[in-house]
């Protein structure tokens, strides 16, 4: 019998650790944290579950054209609030019961579970205290933590990581966000809404740089209606403490004040003390672990997962990653991650969904493609909703019609984009998205409009 050791039980390492043992493995995971990682415990699972409440509170702000009158106005704005612990408190006993029932299927699946730090001894040990543990594959699956500045140094209080953000007693005032990419976006959105005082750093031209820019264009003007501050081309020289809150020092000397400071400039990978590059394992730019496609790294039987390798930092590519090491590592067949074929979402109000070739990949001429935006005001369902803000935006190769892509941004982007993501991964063409049936009225609609559109249009 195979013995994998897996170091990590985030959703690349239990993922793993799920289809090794569906093969007959016997599996250990050394976890440190708690299983489900940071997706589960700090991050992903704890901030969307936040988002969740604040997306509420946005509807309720903005039903007043639905019919819906929220009561005792106070100045002309609506008086719906949060109680902070109450969210605080309900987002992470979801986190913990989502641990607790993914640890509770690996032990299900006869899967052996360690509370501890390991490290390799040499490629075929794995130390965790004074114990050794032979095994014939290890994946490293570690992880990465918030990135910090020696200028803007976190204490929890008023200068915080995303991690330190559920122990807040009260919503912050003011809250300043640094970095604008899709975590500093995600949370200026969500405490916009929740009724905090934002405003968002932004060292580039407009937020979310690496976004389609037509979807980023869309949100900043979302931001800005509802009275959140956008400050682009300039960056945070430096956070400090004062009597009552937080001063921000910009690039461009100008400074601003806050209650709170949320600092989201990037991830360290967690690959310091492993004895990763004593086994041979080669380190990156940056530190992440070098892997290929089927997560090998340099030494033969040792494979890597997740945030630490620096691979599309999602947790969707996280789990992938995983399991296509144990497949190959146990024999059996599989096909390389495609990166072109991974969904991604920006989960701010409203979301913007993205998968596949980007409209600059055509423009650019990097892709012989052609491609439609159709605005989500024009869609039945849209109206019906009051959504005014969005729009589908389909790419397809420009002679055989084969979808290559999309991006879309509306509510539920997240869960639109699927059927974008079957056509790019099923190679289908915009001729097989027109001709399927879509409900009448729905977001969705707008997805076979768009195929519709393109399967008319005659390449130039």
């Amino acid at each position: 019998m195979t013995k994998v050791v897996i170091i990590g039980g985030g959703p690349g390492g239990y993922e793993a650790a799920l289809v090794a043992a569906q093969l007959g493995a016997d599996v250990t995971v050394v976890d440190r944290d708690g299983i489900g990682g940071a997706c589960v415990l700090t991050d992903c699972v704890p901030s969307k579950s936040l988002i969740a409440t604040s997306t509420r509170t946005t509807y309720v702000r903005e039903s007043e054209t639905l019919g819906i009158q929220v009561d005792d106005q106070l100045d002309g704005k609506s008086s719906v609030h949060v109680d902070m612990p109450t969210v605080n408190n309900r987002i992470l006993a979801l986190a913990q019961a989502q641990s607790d029932d993914t640890r509770a299927r690996l032990v299900k699946e006869g899967i052996e579970v360690i509370s501890g730090e390991a490290r390799l001894v040499d490629p075929r040990i794995v130390a965790v205290g004074d114990t050794r543990i032979r095994a014939d594959v290890v994946l490293v699956a570690t992880g990465a933590h918030p990135r910090e500045l020696p200028s803007a140094r976190p204490d929890g209080e008023r200068i915080l990581t995303w991690r330190q953000l559920y122990d807040l007693d009260e919503l912050p005032e003011k809250l300043i966000v640094v970095g604008s990419g899709v975590t500093g976006a995600e949370f200026a959105s969500a405490y916009q809404s929740l009724g905090s005082n934002v405003t968002l750093v932004s060292s580039r031209e407009h937020v979310m740089p690496t976004q389609d820019p037509d979807a980023a264009r869309v949100l900043e003007e979302v931001f800005l209606r509802r009275g959140m501050t956008v400050l682009n081309r300039t960056r945070a020289e430096s956070v400090v403490r004062t009597d009552d809150g937080v001063l921000v020092t910009l690039s461009d000397g100008r400074t601003v004040e806050g209650s709170h400071c949320l600092m989201t400039v990037g991830m360290i990978p967690n690959t310091d003390g492993l004895g990763l590059e004593e086994a041979g394992v080669r380190l990156g730019q940056g530190g992440f672990v070098d892997v290929d496609r089927v997560s090998r790294t340099t030494v033969p039987g040792v494979y890597a997962a997740g945030d630490c390798t620096g691979v599309n930092m999602l947790a969707s590519v996280a789990a992938m990653q995983g399991r296509i090491a144990m497949w190959h590592a146990l024999g059996e067949a599989v096909a390389p991650l495609k990166l072109s074929t991974v969904a991604s979402t920006v989960f701010t109000h409203p979301e913007l969904a993205a998968v596949g070739a980007s409209e600059d990949d055509v423009r650019s001429g990097r892709i012989d493609g052609r491609s439609v935006t159709l605005p989500l005001n024009t869609n039945p369902r849209a109206k019906m909703n009051e959504v005014k803000d969005g729009f589908v935006k389909l790419i397809c190769r420009q002679h055989t019609g084969i979808v290559l892509g999309g991006v879309i941004v509306g509510p539920r982007a997240s869960e639109l984009i699927l059927a974008v993501s079957v056509a790019v991964q099923q190679r289908l063409t915009v001729d097989d998205l027109a001709h399927t049936f879509a409900v009448y009225p729905s977001l969705s609609g707008s997805v076979t409009e768009a195929a519709r559109s393109l399967m008319l249009a005659s390449p130039e």
